[in-house]
């Protein structure tokens, strides 16, 4: 996937975009746990009273509090409450909310007050707590050991004020009280198991004022719940908007890699095209740039966002439930195992998987292509065994593959709620104890859950993306291939006028990886508006040689010469639009015939194209339909014979009307009237271009200027056809073989 990394910079903008908002999104779902936990602990078992900071008192009560208060806190505190009766200016406003004032004069804390009495929160938790215990022990004397140990009640007279009693005690003994209620507290949980049982004597002190604490823990709950939904929308934007811009983005790679890899083929020779079979180049442009598309659109959504999650779950689960993290660990590492196996097990099976998806859609493009050989030779049921043999591996492998990704599933399910179980075991007896609070054991819950789930998520990452690594690397393979036939770095340009002459100097040949040459040591020249036929054996390497002059090889010694200038020194394009070129397979492309005779030259007349058709004899089965030029070509022509074919692709060669024909047994196809015949055409139509043919038949080349004869890659002999009768051994016994006695002789 690195090699193709290059391919992403037209989408880094989104890419910087996507990871801001997978940022907030993951910070926006570790949030929604920690309010779930307020709503449980503050709204539901403390009535919505987050510090124990009363909003008011009453007088009785403050009376009390200051008594476990030092000095300096009981000062602030005095400081920050105002006393409020019948004769206070805002007497009405606050007894709508405090029916008790009422009736007896209350302590209230302006609003504006509240955060400077924040730092006094445990103090003024210990003191309530202190006071509503002193409280129980009055109803109750027998609770005394359990809120002053070794308070000996039995001493004290029944009826005793005991705030009476404690505020004539030095200040030393009340802070002994104090320290007893710590140590209570610091075996249940600390400080925030006592700010929790303080916040639940702050309520009762509401209700003995009369005021709705129903309304109070609504309130808290409706506005942390409102926080909660907001943060959750938030959340939703930021999942739908990356989503959108993940698919952009995945999409326009996949685009921009097949347009790259279409464009890098297209610039292919012969050479690299031998490397990669046509199967597998439609593979790798098709299923595995899909590969490629999937793994990017889930890698730009998890992998930014499983990793913050994780880590951030696993720091906030310790913060809720420091005592339960050995189970994130136990977790974790299950996790990776489970992830470690798999990786292992289908890694290795992802490169067969395509080798076989490629194997496969090879011996379905054998066989579509060669359909008729096959029913000639009554085949099929040979080819069908061949092709259910490579379709059952491919299934085989496939079916492993995902069977090992379908069983992640389940795993990670199991281990899930195992640790869900586990947690709630666990937390329950922390809950009993005292030593953990509800809200924050169910947090610690969905924050294990979120950590499973990235590790789930990173998991099926790890699974898909060894798959678009292989496919990554095919593709790259191709983009990368080095091109042998390039433009020069400093091209020439042709000559003006240009004089169309082709030149062999000295040329030698081997294709790539061979160990012989297959032309030996050739020169000639052919000058402009000559017309040479090119003749030889079997595999004597005439196609080999012509190949030579549009560059589709480079020679491996010498040069080839086009208008004077080496073939070597000039760009590709300028070249091959000196140049019209017939191959020896008539190559036709899906649309019409005027589209077809168009791929020459897009500006030509309609005037020219009937001229190309009347000149390659190809009028007759064209005209003669309604649709004439607007007739439809079926995918390759197939909807046309051989010699059909033949004549449409002369007819598209004649409409580019270029300095240089070259005709690579290009009348294979034709039978010897219409071959005579177009032969004769062509030699008006052609002018003084050069023209190059190559050819089987003797009838074909007899009437060119000049006759190259080739035997074992040799240039053997040239001259005209009746001094290689007379002079060329291997020349006469092809026109022998081909033409009648008479026909030789003359």
């Amino acid at each position: 996937m690195l090699r193709l990394l290059k391919y992403l910079k037209p989408y880094l903008a989104l890419i910087l975009v996507s990871v801001a908002l997978l940022f907030l999104q993951a910070n926006a779902d570790l949030a929604l746990p920690d309010y779930m936990s307020r709503i449980v602990n503050v709204g539901i078992q403390q009535g919505g009273i987050e510090r124990p900071v009363p909003e008011a008192l009453r007088t009785q009560t403050m009376e009390h509090m200051v008594l476990f208060l030092t000095e300096e806190e009981k000062a602030e505190v005095l400081t920050r409450y105002v006393r409020v009766d019948r004769s206070s200016p805002d007497f009405e406003a606050y007894r709508k909310r405090i029916p008790a004032l009422a009736a007896e004069p209350v302590y209230v804390l302006p609003p504006e007050q509240v955060s400077a009495l924040e730092p006094l929160a445990p103090a003024i938790g210990r003191a309530l707590l202190v006071v509503r215990g002193i409280e129980q022990i009055q109803a109750n004397p027998a609770q005394a050991q359990i809120w002053m140990p070794g308070f000996d009640m039995s001493r004290i007279p029944p009826g005793t004020d005991l705030f009476a009693l404690l505020s004539a005690l030095p200040s030393s003994q009340r802070a002994a009280i104090i320290g007893a209620m710590d140590r209570r507290f610091g075996a249940l949980g600390g400080e925030r198991a006592l700010l929790q049982a303080a916040a639940r004597v702050v309520v009762q002190e509401y209700e003995a004022l009369g005021m709705d604490t129903l309304r109070i823990r609504n309130a808290y709950i409706l506005r942390v719940g409102g926080q909660m939904l907001l943060i959750a929308l938030v959340s939703a934007g930021a999942t739908l908007t990356v989503g959108f811009f993940a698919a952009r983005t995945a999409a326009g790679l996949a685009r921009d890699l097949r347009h790259h890899f279409f464009e890098r083929v297209m610039r292919f020779s012969s050479a690299e095209m031998e490397r990669f079979s046509t199967a597998s180049l439609i593979t790798r442009s098709t299923n595995d740039i899909t590969q490629i598309q999937m793994v990017m659109m889930f890698l730009l959504r998890m992998v930014f966002y499983a990793p913050i999650v994780g880590v951030g779950a696993v720091i906030r689960a310790v913060n809720k439930g420091p005592s339960m993290w050995w189970i994130l660990a136990l977790a974790v590492s299950l996790l990776l195992a489970v992830v470690s196996v798999l990786f292992r097990v289908t890694v290795p099976r992802f490169r067969v998987l395509q080798e076989l998806l490629d194997r496969l859609n090879r011996i379905a493009r054998e066989n579509l292509t060669g359909m008729m050989v096959v029913r000639a030779f009554n085949r099929q049921g040979y080819e069908e065994e061949r092709f259910d043999q490579a379709n059952r591996e491919l299934t085989e492998t496939a079916l492993f593959v995902n069977r090992v990704a379908v069983l992640a599933m389940p795993l990670m399910m199991v281990l899930m709620n195992g640790v869900s179980v586990l947690i709630i075991w666990v937390g329950a007896h922390q809950v009993a104890q005292a030593t953990m609070q509800v809200g924050d054991m169910m947090a610690f819950l969905q924050y294990a859950m979120q950590i499973v789930f990235s590790f789930m998520m990173l998991s099926m990452l790890f699974i898909m993306l060894p798959r678009a690594d292989v496919a990554a690397g095919r593709i790259a393979e191709v983009l990368e291939t080095a091109l042998t036939i390039r433009d020069p770095e400093h091209p020439r340009t042709f000559p003006e006028p240009f004089e169309a002459t082709v030149e062999f100097r000295h040329v030698s040949f081997r294709y790539p990886g061979a160990e012989e040459d297959v032309l030996h040591d050739i020169s000639f020249t052919v000058s402009a508006g000559q017309t040479v036929g090119i003749i030889g054996t079997t595999g004597s390497g005439k196609s080999t040689l012509i190949s030579l002059i549009p560059r589709f090889y480079d020679v491996t010694e010498g040069a080839v010469y086009v208008g004077g200038v080496d073939v070597r020194h000039v760009r590709l394009r300028d070249l091959r639009e000196k140049i019209g070129y017939v191959p020896q397979q008539s190559n036709l492309f899906t649309g019409t015939v005027e589209s077809n005779l168009r791929y020459a030259n897009e500006e030509a007349r309609e005037e020219d194209l009937l001229s190309a058709l009347e000149t390659a004899q190809a009028s007759d089965f064209v005209l003669s339909r309604t649709e004439a030029l607007s007739m439809e070509v079926a995918q390759g022509g197939s909807n046309f014979s051989g010699g059909q074919r033949q004549r449409l692709s002369i007819a598209r060669a004649l409409v580019k009307r270029p300095p240089i024909y070259i005709f690579d047994d290009s009348f294979s196809a034709l039978d010897y009237r219409t071959d005579a015949r177009l032969r004769r055409a062509l030699r008006q139509y052609v002018g003084r271009s050069t023209v190059i043919i190559v050819s089987q038949r003797v009838a074909t080349v007899k009437d060119a200027d000049r006759i190259l004869v080739l035997d074992e890659g040799r240039l053997i002999a040239q001259g005209t056809h009746e001094e290689l009768l007379e002079c060329c051994e291997v020349y006469r016994e092809i026109a022998s073989s081909q033409l009648k006695l008479l026909e030789v002789q003359a």
